[in-house]
Parts: structure tokens; sequence; C-alpha cells
């Protein structure tokens, strides 16, 4: 039995009708690499079980208290079936792009049962259309409750299915398993009445223990990092969102992202990635009549506070990350003077970052999805014309292993992630990393984007454009002066 914490009770709380915190996790695979050239759907579903024991969350389900007295608890589900959680499919002929990005996204706008562990898995089969893949291939799509994952720690399910070579033989078979009996409930109602009745001498969760120790001078510095104090103008996906998801994807290079940073001193990659974003909106929203000629948009992004070489990695991890509100240029014509406004606010928002230190670092770090519900509902009440909204969009790394992956024996050739959208902040971009490529991914509402192909175009020409203004690989290394041979 474990207490949820204060945050992933509230990534509960924020779940509504049209809107939920899911995180879906997309892998493609090629099986010509599994032994047999075939990887079939009892096979990942052995693999799966063998895998189970590696985290009890993903036989957890949650035990709530009545009345909300306190936090919901994660207790055993004694009636755990795995093949519920397990699913496979088979998109129709011809098994296309469109039809896979449809199909992923009416299975990512779906919320799980709350009654059940909070999690599934999708082996979707007939990707006979796809182009830059390989024929036969087959994907995993795994949905997630944001309550139930923790990337930091890997208890996250398809984190623990992957293995680093081809050749892993047959599952062992699975370990038993038996469900511990739920804890009784007057026990847990009267620890959460205690609870209650301390409340107002002590400030509850991890989260608010870590805020309690800033100074408040500090406090306010990691603040004015996170949110900034400027406004913008709302745009469509400052809206109320639907329950219908839409969802794309453009695969790039890292190697043309580092060419891209090069054309600002110290520039990172993230950097250039939040570029390519905010030229991709500044193009849908000229498209369709609706940009902001005298404002810049903003976005909510994870800002690497580390120094030296891992911060130009888009896949740094979870340590040294806070939340940055970053303008992303929509108002500037020129990408290079695009990319050099933003690199000048998180370069300055790195330097203060490092400044607070590493323990209140730790405490921003934590507080995201504070900030993410703090935007939300800003952007909510701005609908009603209280205020202007916080941000545009989201965007966030979703790290992978620079090394190939395998799962059965089939080697992952994609890996891309849909998040969460909400009230107010209907645009969400994952920028997944794998294997030499990163991937940027929009997730919205079908009703905010109903042409998600546009805007998936859109960010290959904004990426294509600064690309086209970077020197040549040989150009720039003949331009690197020579080192004198001693």
């Amino acid at each position: 039995m474990q207490q949820l914490s204060e945050q992933d009770a509230a990534f509960l709380a924020s779940d509504s009708a049209h809107a939920n915190a899911n995180v879906s996790l997309l892998h493609i695979y090629d099986q010509s690499t599994a032994p047999s050239g075939k990887v079939r759907f009892k096979t990942i579903l052995a693999h799966i079980e063998s895998r189970l024991g590696s985290a009890p969350i993903f036989r957890r389900k949650l035990m709530r208290l009545p009345m909300g007295l306190d936090q919901p608890y994660w207790v055993d589900d004694e009636h755990f079936d795995l093949e519920y959680h397990v699913r496979h499919i088979a998109l129709p002929k011809p098994g296309d792009w469109r039809q896979f990005c449809i199909q992923v996204s009416r299975i990512h706008a779906r919320p799980l049962d709350q009654n059940r562990p909070l999690w599934e898995v999708y082996v979707i089969e007939g990707l006979d259309s796809f182009l830059d893949l390989p024929a036969g291939s087959f994907a995993l799509l795994t949905k997630t409750h944001h309550a139930a994952l923790d990337f930091e720690n890997d208890d996250e399910l398809t984190a623990r299915l992957h293995d680093l070579s081809p050749a892993t033989g047959a599952p062992p078979p699975a370990a038993p398993w038996f469900a511990n009996a739920a804890p009784a409930m007057l026990p847990l109602l009267a620890r959460g009445v205690v609870r209650n009745l301390l409340a107002p001498r002590r400030l509850a969760g991890p989260l608010s223990r870590r805020l309690r120790k800033l100074a408040p001078s500090r406090l306010a510095l990691a603040g004015d990092v996170l949110l900034g104090g400027a406004e913008m103008p709302l745009v469509r996906f400052n809206a109320v969102v639907s329950p219908h998801r839409v969802f794309e994807t453009r695969r790039f290079g890292i190697d043309e992202f580092k060419r891209i940073r090069g054309q600002v001193r110290g520039a990172t990659v993230h950097d250039a990635v939040l570029a390519v974003c905010g030229g991709a909106l500044r193009r849908y929203l000229d498209a369709h009549d609706e940009l902001p000629l005298h404002s810049s948009l903003y976005a909510l992004a994870p800002l690497s506070v580390r120094s030296g070489a891992a911060a130009v990695n888009v896949d740094a991890g979870h340590d040294g990350l806070s939340w940055l509100r970053v303008a992303l240029g929509t108002d500037v014509a020129d990408p290079v003077q695009r990319l050099r406004q933003i690199h000048a606010q998180t370069s300055g928002a790195q330097a203060m970052g490092q400044a607070v230190g590493a323990r209140e670092q730790a405490a921003v770090a934590g507080g995201a999805a504070a900030v993410l519900g703090r935007t939300a509902k800003l952007a909510a009440r701005a609908l009603a014309g209280q205020r202007a909204p916080m941000a545009a969009c989201s965007i966030t790394n979703v790290p992978g292993p620079q090394g190939p992956l395998y799962l059965c024996g089939a080697r992952m050739s994609y890996f891309s992630a849909m998040l969460p959208i909400s009230d107010g902040l209907g645009l969400s971009f994952a920028v997944t990393s794998y294997d030499g490529r990163i991937v940027i991914s929009p997730t919205s509402c079908r009703e905010l984007m109903p042409d998600p192909e546009g805007f998936a175009q859109c960010l290959r020409d904004s990426f294509q454009e600064l690309l086209a203004l970077a020197p040549q690989p040989a150009a720039a290394a003949r331009a690197r002066p020579r080192k004198r041979v001693p």
C-alpha cells in the first residue's frame, strides 16, 4: 500500500469529461530482426507478463476514501487481468500513416478505467503503407495516466520492456504473484481526519515541504524564471478543448539540429527545437489569418540548468531541469533572429537557475505540474475575459536512448509520444529523441486543429527554413581554424 503524492493526486483531480492526463508512448518495430522474422501477439503478451514484477505499480489500482477525506492509495488489484490491459488491433487497408494517427488519437483520448491499474498497451498491426519504415512493421502504444508515471526512476512499463540486444531468448515464466489484501478502511479514515485537523499547522505533501524551505527572495526568483511577467494575446489554442484528439509527427536528424544551433553562438539543440516549434506556430496561424503581429506567443518548456555538454542534449533527463515560459518569437520573420532571441532567454534563465542552487531547482522542477495547472486555469479565466493567457502551448522533452532498443528481438525504428492537453492549453509538443533522431509530435484537439497534416507541414517547413541557412558540414569544417601541430 502506498499513498499518492499531492502532485499525482492533482493529476487525477484534473481529469474531466473532455480532457484527461493520459500520456501515450508510441513505438514502431522492424520484425525482420526478430529470431524467426515474426513477432506474435502471444509472444509479446508473455514478454510483458514476465516484466510486470519489476515494478509494483503495474498491478496496483486506486483506493479512494469516502468524501475525499485524504489522498487515494495504491493497492494491489486482486482481480488483475493482463489480457484486459494488453490489446491487439490492426489498421484497415491500406494501413497508411493517416489511419495510424487517427487510430492512436482515439485511443489516447479515451479515459482509463480508474477501477483498474491505470495503464493499457495496444499492439497495432497492419502498418503496410508507411514511408521510410520497414514493411511488416508493428506498433506498440502504451497509455498510462500521469499519476502512475515515474520517468525518473524508470517506473514506466515500456522502459522495462526493452532490451539492448535482439538475442534475448524466450521470456522466463512469470513468477507467481498473489495480491496483498486491501487495508481496512476505518484506520485510513481516521488517519485522513487527523491529517485534515493538522493541515493548518503544516504544508502537506512533498512539494510543499520542499518549497517551504526556500527563502522568500529565492522563491520569488524561481517564480520569475518559471512564469515571467508579460502577457500574450489569445489564440485558438487558448480555448476549451473537446474530447477528440489529433496527433501528427515529423522526424529530423540530431546532426541537422546541431547545424541549426551553430548559427547562434552558444545556442543549444533545445533552443533550435524551440525555434522550429515557434516557426511552425507562426506559419500555421498566419495561414489561418490569426497570427498576432505585435507580440510573441509563449510556450512552457523544460530548461536544463546543467553546465557543459549535457546542457545541449535534448535527452538530458529530468535531473537538472526546471520549467521556463519562453517567448517563441512568433512575431519575428527572420528565423535566425528568432533562434537568437530564444537563446537569450534560455541562457539568461539558466544562469539564474544555477544561481538559485541545486536544492531550489529541485523544488522548481517538482512544481512543473502545478505550473502547468496554473497556466491552464489562467488561460481558462482569459476565456471569460478576466486576463490574458500565460502560454499558447507546452513543449516537453520525452527522453529516449541514443542506441537501438529491441522488443522480443524486433528493433525499434520509431519513438514518439502524445501528451495531455487541457482547457486553455490546447496544444502540446512532445520532443522525443532516439537513435540519432529527434521527433517533434504535436497533440491537439480536433476542433482547434482540424488539419494536423497542415500543422506538421508547417513544422517541416520551419525546420527546412532554418537548415537552409546553416552552413554545410564541409564548409563549416573548412572555416574552422586549424590547430598548429607542435
